[in-house]
């Protein structure tokens, strides 16, 4: 998956992240998304709709299936990419979040609650901080601390425009490097 992605996975950051697109892709109110953790990676979305009924999207755990779906939609082609063994998968268990061992859950909410600005600080202060856990200036626990101090500090903004995000963007990463380079972070876990 490549290093980014697995500190994501590590820190649900992926999740926390998916939450955000869920509102702003589909026009989700936050209080409509839920998270919930299945261990057996099987099952990769679902939607439940007014009668009820719930449609879920299903696969192997391989990236090359969804990224064959973007390139080729609306059709679909064939990949070399993992099939469900149906006979071999056995139960599907789900679980809530520990909000206290993954708190981006929870800041990814606050941050949609504050609005884009505060959308668009948290996924760039997760790259810079990410990208410091892996060149060692910091520590794992770190990466949430560093996202918190950014969107506790990013000014709100009026974005209406690709200039205004970009603007808010790069607020986000100058104050997530000061942050760092401040000496504030603990630098409490060494590398993975």
């Amino acid at each position: 998956m490549g290093q980014k992605i697995s500190i994501d996975s590590a820190t649900l950051m992926n999740k926390a992240l998916e939450v955000i697109e869920a509102h702003y892709l589909f026009d989700m109110p936050a209080e409509k998304i839920d998270v919930l953790v299945h261990p057996q990676s099987i099952i990769h979305s679902m939607v439940e709709y007014c009668d009820g009924s719930i449609l879920a999207q299903m696969g192997a755990s391989d990236m090359r299936t969804p990224i064959a779906n973007v390139l080729s939609y609306p059709e679909r082609l064939k990949t070399p990419g993992k099939t469900l063994k149906w006979n071999e998968i056995g139960a599907l268990t789900f679980e809530p979040v520990d909000h206290n061992r993954f708190p981006a859950i929870n800041l990814a909410y606050d941050s949609l609650r504050e609005g884009l600005t505060h959308s668009i600080c948290f996924n760039a202060a997760n790259e810079v901080a990410v990208h410091a856990f892996l060149g060692s200036e910091i520590g794992f626990n770190d990466i949430i601390n560093c996202i918190r101090f950014a969107v506790d500090s990013i000014k709100k903004s009026d974005i209406s425009t690709l200039e205004g995000i970009l603007d808010a963007d790069q607020r986000a990463r100058a104050l997530t490097q000061d942050y760092i380079h401040s000496g504030l972070t603990q630098k409490t876990v060494s590398r993975l």
